[in-house]
């Protein structure tokens, strides 16, 4: 039996709720033992402590679905009393309690002034030749009322009304995962540029 092509899988790794489901998501449905997960952050020195500080006062996220999908948000909360904490490492590590037989490693970018998150993050998927792109997803009213309808014209105003999110499944050149957790035991709702809020349980 011919095993299937090696794949680079990358998740956008933020100190937020979102970040840790579509984390949890990949570990626990996506990766294969050959693939390689490569965890990337987008650096902003600005909002990154008081991001994290919030985040980790919230209560777990984790699930009953196994070990493989709740390591990830466990290992989150070790160190609850520091903002410094380093998150990145955290989720590594976790990844390799989850999936032992599947190398991960951390990227980390430094956001360009000019650039926005989408364009940075696209931009990163073509450098490294990633296959599939799992990014968390926390969808506000207007995005779940209007949906994904790219705005007509090419104005910075009306691409303004699509988030990082919108972005990335619309042009990312590899397949492009937006991954919602629901609830405690809900599983997840996920967006692509070919499934509109698909509902897998966990």
């Amino acid at each position: 039996m011919v095993s299937p092509p090696a794949r680079k899988v990358l998740v956008v790794a933020d100190p937020t709720p979102h970040s840790a489901a579509a984390l949890q998501y990949a570990l626990s449905h996506v990766l294969l033992e050959q693939d390689e997960l490569i965890l990337f952050h987008v650096e902003n020195q600005c909002t990154w402590k008081n991001t994290l500080s919030t985040f980790l006062r919230r209560p777990s996220l984790a699930s009953s679905a196994g070990p493989s999908a709740i390591a990830p948000v466990q290992i989150f909360g070790l160190d609850t009393a520091s903002t410094d904490v380093n998150f990145l490492d955290q989720m590594k590590y976790a990844c390799e309690i989850a999936q032992p037989n599947i190398p991960v490693r951390i990227e980390k970018t430094e956001m360009d002034h000019g650039k926005d998150k989408a364009h940075v993050i696209l931009s990163k998927s073509k450098d490294l030749g990633i296959d599939l792109l799992i990014i968390g997803q926390k969808r506000s009213l207007s995005s779940a009322i209007l949906g994904y309808k790219r705005p007509t014209g090419n104005s910075k105003a009306s691409s303004k009304l699509l988030d990082t999110v919108e972005y990335l499944i619309e042009n990312s050149p590899c397949t492009c995962v937006a991954v919602q957790k629901k609830g405690q035991n809900g599983g997840y709702v996920l967006n692509s540029k070919t499934q509109k809020n698909f509902w897998l349980l966990a």
